[in-house]
């Protein structure tokens, strides 16, 4: 879009981990111009912060057309109300949050989250270092371990990570503990390296890490 800047952030990281994050969408206010039919053959999507009339739009239209997909709201949490945020979970396959969100998620609906997953098939809480939760719509809870990291580098891009391996898992049909299991691997991978994606591990070696934490193949 020539008359707007991209969308930039800039992530202030102190030696615990907090981040405080500036961000200008530029851009990405325009989301919802791109169409969810404009991308036929679609089996698998994930909605995550974007410019809020593209992210209802997109939820909508990927609940109709049937795509499986993630609500993952991050930092766009903010925009959205109670009643909106319940009917984008309730399209989705899979809620996914970090701990803080969730909390802001059960205020800003008012339901538990235990609750919220009986609307989906499953919630998964991303918990740090305490690896992470899910919690299944029909009621049963599963906690997977983190994955010790080589080095604790940069937490920066860790989530997207962790639904990078989540969606893979979920593409080749694979149940919530096992999918997580890979999203934790990758979540560890991603800490040890500066910058948000500025990591290239190969297959063979996210099998080994895999294998080895786990004893599950890739």
């Amino acid at each position: 879009m020539p008359d707007q800047f991209t969308a930039q952030a800039f992530i202030t990281t102190d030696i615990d981990d907090n981040q405080i994050t500036a961000f200008h969408p530029g851009a990405m206010s325009f989301a919802h111009l791109n169409r969810i039919a404009d991308a036929p053959g679609t089996t698998l999507a994930i909605v995550s912060p974007d410019g809020r009339e593209g992210m209802l739009e997109h939820s909508r239209d990927l609940g109709a057309a049937g795509i499986r997909h993630v609500f993952d709201p991050g930092q766009g949490l903010p925009m959205f109300s109670g009643p909106e945020l319940l009917e984008m979970v309730g399209r989705a396959d899979a809620l996914t949050v970090n701990d803080y969100e969730a909390r802001v998620v059960e205020q800003k609906t008012g339901k538990r989250l235990d609750g919220i997953a009986r609307l989906t098939k499953a919630v998964v809480v991303t918990k740090g270092a305490e690896g992470c939760t899910i919690l299944t719509a029909g009621g049963g809870e599963t906690h997977v371990p983190a994955v010790a990291p080589e080095g604790l580098v940069d937490p920066t891009g860790c989530g997207d990570a962790f639904r990078a391996g989540l969606l893979y898992g979920m593409a080749r049909d694979w149940d919530w503990q096992r999918s997580a299991r890979l999203a934790t691997v990758m979540g560890s991978i991603k800490i040890a390296h500066r910058g948000g994606q500025n990591h290239k591990p190969g297959r063979e070696a996210i099998a080994q890490r895999l294998a080895h934490a786990f004893a599950e193949k890739l």
